[in-house]
């Protein structure tokens, strides 16, 4: 396999045919270092210094597992497909980003990391009323719709900046979802596994259907970028948007009723119901 000759920076439209040939995208790779190496020297020098640093092994395997799916969806194949070729791949590395790496990562955030960066940020009070369900609920649908309308989609997707600032949108508005489910801050997730679960089913298992519809039953190809970009797969325009609508549709569907059943399982537990005592369960920065 022979590596393309041109280098960009990141993934964006191009008007070359696909080709199986792999791309350089640097800046993917240094985003990707500028999280998982100052993740790593932090948790090592914690660890040096003598000072608690519980379920180090298990939080920095989660992270990095949530890097992992997050570089997967940003570079080459995935991301130049997104980007350029299959509205189903950009679809596809929406989900990756706010249902699968999202949440792996803030699940390897420990508190005392989380409150660290955010001294260091001034962002606790930000990030505190953004954890409120009913905030978080709408910040993600915003994003949501205003990424997936044809407009914001066909303007974003044209140029590496736009590309860029698509990218880290959904990645945040990934971490904004889960934040009242899984935050490394126990003030965030203090409320009950009712309100909780009422909140992630809503935010992230009713309000994507609707877009999600117009993509599947549209009668003509509401993306710009995707129709008139040379076709992958032989997929027609047509099918490649209806897909997407699909995957939009269902394919959070195993990820959100696996969290709702755990966290049901889990409140039936608390609750002392018969025959779900048995397993202790330790509650605190988990989902």
């Amino acid at each position: 396999m022979i590596l393309a000759v041109d280098i960009s920076f990141w993934c964006a439209q191009i008007a070359a045919p696909w080709s199986w040939a792999p791309r350089l995208y640097p800046g993917i790779w240094a985003a990707m270092a500028l999280i998982v190496v100052p993740y790593l020297l932090a948790q090592r020098r914690r660890s040096a210094s003598g000072k608690p640093n519980d379920d180090r092994r298990q939080r920095t395997f989660r992270f990095l597992l949530g890097a992992l799916v997050l570089w997967m969806a940003t570079d080459w194949p995935i991301g130049l497909l997104g980007a350029s070729y299959l509205a189903s791949a950009h679809m596809l590395q929406y989900l990756m980003y706010g249902l699968i790496a999202a949440p792996l990562m803030l699940l390897g955030i420990p508190e005392w990391m989380a409150r660290r960066l955010l001294s260091r940020l001034r962002a606790y009070q930000l990030v505190l009323r953004l954890s409120r369900p009913l905030v978080a609920g709408i910040v993600y649908n915003v994003v949501l719709i205003t990424t997936h309308a044809p407009v914001s989609t066909d303007l974003l997707r044209s140029t590496q900046a736009g590309s860029f600032v698509m990218d880290v949108a959904w990645v945040l508005s990934g971490f904004v979802l889960w934040l009242p489910i899984c935050s490394p801050l126990p003030e965030h997730t203090r409320r009950g596994y009712g309100v909780k679960m009422t909140y992630l089913f809503l935010a992230a298992n009713i309000v994507p259907v609707l877009p999600a519809s117009f993509l599947t039953f549209s009668d003509f190809p509401l993306y710009e970028i995707y129709e008139l970009a040379p076709r992958v797969f032989g997929l027609e325009a047509g099918t490649d948007q209806a897909l997407a609508g699909l995957i939009m549709k269902v394919g959070s569907i195993p990820i959100i009723w696996g969290v709702l059943l755990t966290m049901m399982m889990r409140w039936a537990r608390e609750e002392g119901v018969p025959g779900m005592e048995a397993t202790p369960v330790q509650t605190k920065g988990a989902l």
